[in-house]
C-alpha cells in the first residue's frame, strides 16, 4: 500500500531540548510505526537521536541561532529589514526546494507563526506559492503577534505580516482551543478552518513498557479500553473466573471493558483443562469474547506451558485500572500487595493478604453478591477517583496513536 512521504520541519531537531523538539521526536516515531516514510528537516540536530528509519536533512540556515540569521534578526527585531534579507530568502529557498519537492506532506512547526527566522518563513511561503511544496501543514504552538513577550518583535508590513496572513492552500493545526481561537481571530477566519490537535503522550516510553508488553497491549486493544481489569492468576477453579466473566458481562453494558487473565491452565491436569474449556464456552455464551482475554490463548499448546515474564506482568499492572480477585480461596494473594505498590485499586473477596495487609485500603465483596452489583461497585470506585478518570480519558484519547487515527491521518488523506 502506498504511504505518502512525510517531512517535519523546524528550526532545530533533537537532541536540542524544547517542547517543539519533543513533539517532533514523538511524531517521527509515530509516522515510523505507522510505516510512513518520514524525514526531519532542520538547521541543527543529530540523526542518532531520532527514531530508527527517520532521515535527517540538515540545512544550517534554518537554525534561528545561525550566525547569519542572528545578524538579520537584529535588524528585524527593531522594525528594520536587513539589506541582504531577500538574498537570504533566496538562498534558503534554493536549499529547501529539492528537499520539499520529494515530499507529499510537509509539517511546518511554528515557522509560520513565530518570528525567529523570518527569512525561512518567507522562503517557505514562496515555495508554497510556486507549488514546490505539495501540501503544507502549518502546526502552530506559539504566536508572536499575540504573545506578550514577542509582540514587540513584530511590526506592520513585510515580512512580519506573513505571520498573521491566512493562506487557503495550507492546513492549519493548533495544539489547544486557546491557540485555535487566537489564530482564527488573528487571521480573521472562521474557527473551523483551523484544526485542533492536542499534543499526545507515548505510553510505551512514559510507562516504561517492554516491547512484549506493548505488543500485548496493542493486540488486546488496551489503550482503546475505558476500563481494564487485571487478574494476574493461573486458570484454576479456586480463582472463580466464571464469576469474573459474569461481572465483565455486566460492565460491558456500561463501559468499554477488558478483563485480562495472565496465567494458563495446567496442561497436565485434565480437570484443569476441562475447567478452562468450560470458561471458553461460557465466555462465548455471554458474548464477551472480545472483553475477556486469556493472554496465552493465541498459539497456546497444551504440552508447552506458556510463560509470561515478570516484566510483562509489571507492564499490565501499570496499564490496568483495577486488580480484580474474585477467588474462592488464596494461600496469600500476592497480586494484592503488587497492586498496592503499583498504585492500583484492589477489589476482591476475603483473602488473607486483603484483610491482613490491605486492611481498609482494599474493597472487599462477597461471592454471594450478584455480578451486576459488583460491576456497579467497580464503576463507582474508578469514577469516584479524579486521577483514575483522567488517566483513563488520556489513555483512550490522548496517546499519539489515538490522535493519529482520529485526526492526523484524515488530514493526510484529505478527509
Amino acid at each position: 500500500m502506498f504511504k505518502p512521504r512525510i517531512g517535519i520541519l523546524h528550526y532545530t531537531a533533537p537532541p536540542v531540548v524544547g517542547g517543539v523538539e519533543a513533539v517532533i521526536q514523538a511524531q517521527a516515531s509515530l509516522f515510523h510505526r505507522m510505516e510512513y516514510p518520514v524525514s526531519v528537516v532542520a538547521g541543527r540536530g543529530e540523526a542518532s537521536t531520532l527514531p530508527p528509519g527517520t532521515s535527517l536533512v540538515l540545512l544550517p540556515l534554518l537554525d534561528s541561532q545561525h550566525e547569519e540569521i542572528l545578524h538579520i534578526n537584529a535588524y528585524l527585531d527593531n522594525g528594520r529589514v536587513h539589506p541582504g534579507f531577500d538574498s537570504m530568502v533566496e538562498k534558503i529557498a534554493q536549499a529547501l526546494q529539492p528537499v520539499v519537492e520529494e515530499l507529499d506532506h510537509l509539517i511546518i512547526h511554528n515557522v509560520f507563526t513565530k518570528h525567529f527566522n523570518l527569512a525561512l518563513t518567507v522562503a517557505l511561503d514562496r515555495l508554497i506559492e510556486s507549488g514546490s511544496i505539495c501540501h503544507a501543514i502549518v502546526w502552530c504552538h506559539d504566536i508572536s503577534w499575540t504573545s506578550p513577550s514577542s509582540r514587540s518583535k513584530v511590526f506592520p508590513g513585510y515580512p512580519w505580516d506573513i505571520l498573521r496572513t491566512y493562506r487557503s492552500d495550507v492546513t492549519y493545526v493548533t495544539v489547544s482551543a486557546h491557540r485555535q481561537k487566537a489564530l482564527a481571530k488573528l487571521f480573521e477566519c472562521s474557527l473551523h478552518k483551523i484544526h485542533l490537535i492536542y499534543n499526545g503522550v507515548e505510553p510505551s516510553s512514559l510507562l516504561g513498557l517492554s516491547p512484549e508488553g506493548l505488543r500485548l497491549a496493542d493486540r488486546l486493544n488496551l489503550f482503546g479500553s475505558s476500563l481494564i481489569l487485571l487478574m494476574p492468576v493461573r486458570v484454576t477453579r479456586a480463582k472463580n473466573i466464571e464469576y469474573a466473566l459474569h461481572v465483565v458481562t455486566a460492565l460491558k453494558q456500561e463501559v468499554s471493558t477488558k478483563l485480562v487473565l495472565t496465567g494458563p491452565p495446567d496442561p497436565h491436569d485434565p480437570e484443569n483443562m476441562r475447567y478452562f474449556h468450560s470458561l471458553l464456552r461460557l465466555r462465548q455464551k455471554l458474548g464477551v469474547e472480545s472483553e475477556a482475554r486469556f493472554i496465552f490463548e493465541e498459539g497456546y499448546q497444551p504440552d508447552e506451558p506458556y510463560l509470561i515474564t515478570e516484566r510483562v506482568v509489571g507492564d499490565l499492572f501499570r496499564l490496568c485500572d483495577v486488580v480484580f480477585m474474585p477467588s474462592h480461596r488464596e494461600g496469600f494473594g500476592m497480586p494484592v500487595i503488587e497492586a498496592g505498590l503499583s498504585g492500583v485499586p484492589v477489589i476482591c473477596t476475603d483473602i488473607p493478604a486483603a484483610q491482613e495487609i490491605g486492611q481498609k485500603e482494599v474493597t472487599i465483596f462477597s461471592k454471594e453478591q450478584s455480578p451486576s452489583d459488583v460491576a456497579r461497585v467497580i464503576i463507582e470506585i474508578v469514577e469516584a477517583n479524579p486521577v483514575s478518570r483522567f488517566r483513563r480519558r488520556v489513555r483512550q484519547n490522548y496517546t499519539w496513536e489515538a490522535l493519529f487515527q482520529r485526526q492526523i491521518e484524515p488530514i493526510l488523506k484529505g478527509q
